[in-house]
């Protein structure tokens, strides 16, 4: 099942400015929920992205970096403000370390269209759903909308912004229970919990709410938790680049395949209601079916290959096939 409705993406949209050991800074489009969005695009779904841009060149560049991959903004989304940046600064093996100047609010256009617009799935997760006042919106946004689409959240932290774990820990699990779908990473999950292991974590996340936790580990590729039961997805080769937006494109993919299956995706009556439901049917056994194993490979193939290249830039349908 492939629905018409759009999915529809909460959160930041800002330019991340990247800097070599070895050469000049060069600036490009990114922040994690507008990357998702733009490989949700990318992979041929109708696509929305409730964010806060500036109306200044970076905001203008952001803007139609989007349109080129058939994003939407939320009517209200720009703003005059100016655009928010990171700078991520890339080490010898092109891991990237991120500093921010970012403000992050929804305007008061954009909370309304997200809660009264219709949405067949609806993703959030990293600056958006941690920094206030902005992190507060998108929670009530997830409670008005979870009735009619499915949710998924990758907390994506960012400890540079945020209090200590401890302080953080309770409202990213209260995203965990709201969602369907969760993604993390393992130095997410190392950082939330220092004393349990990441493995522990997206297991006991598993058993909270979620229908299926999809833990990454880079190079070592990705495990998948689900209430019964838990599989190890091999990684996928790859002369790396950067891992600027490999995340990102992993989460796209995923929600991309289980929109495909039917198993992600609502809209009016009881349409999330029964996706959620096959979601449930499909994690309800001690092996972890077909489509849900091609799902996540798939989006280890999008991931290895945003990582084959410089910044975000996630993969096409035809560069997945």
């Amino acid at each position: 099942m492939t629905t018409r409705l759009p999915a529809v993406v909460v959160g930041e949209a800002l330019v991340d400015v990247i800097v070599d050991r070895d050469g000049p800074s060069r600036s490009h489009p990114g922040g994690s929920p507008a990357n998702v969005a733009l490989g949700l695009g990318r992979l041929g779904h109708p696509v929305r992205l409730a964010t806060r841009v500036g109306h200044d060149d970076f905001g203008h560049l952001l803007q139609r970096h989007l349109k080129d991959s058939g994003v939407e903004l939320t009517a209200g989304s720009v703003v005059a403000a100016a655009t928010s940046t990171a700078t991520a600064v890339l080490d010898a093996a092109g891991a990237a370390r991120y500093t921010f100047d970012i403000t992050w609010a929804l305007p008061k256009a954009v909370e309304a269209a997200l809660i009264e617009g219709p949405a067949a799935h609806v993703h959030t997760g990293s600056i958006a759903t941690a920094l206030s006042p902005g992190a507060e919106q998108v929670l009530a946004a997830l409670h008005a909308v979870r009735p009619s689409a499915t949710v998924s959240y990758d907390p994506n932290v960012r400890p540079a912004l945020l209090r200590s774990p401890g302080e953080e820990r309770e409202r990213v699990e209260r995203l965990v229970a709201l969602s369907d779908v969760v993604k993390a990473s393992e130095e997410d999950l190392a950082w939330l919990h220092p004393g349990e292991t990441p493995d522990r974590t997206a297991a006991r996340w598993a058993r909270s709410g979620p229908s299926l936790v999809v833990l990454t580990r880079g190079a070592d590729g990705a495990e998948a938790y689900w209430r019964h039961g838990h599989r190890s997805i091999a990684p996928v080769p790859v002369q790396v680049v950067d891992t600027v937006g490999a995340g990102d494109a992993f989460m796209a993919g995923l929600v991309s395949r289980l929109l495909h299956a039917g198993l992600l995706g609502g809209g009016p009556g009881t349409e999330a209601e029964t996706a959620r439901a096959a979601l449930r049917r499909a994690t309800g056994t001690d092996r972890l079916p077909a489509i849900l194993d091609e799902a996540v490979a798939t989006a280890a193939r999008a991931a290895a290959l945003t990582c084959a290249r410089e910044g975000a830039d996630p993969p096409t349908t035809a560069e997945l096939m």
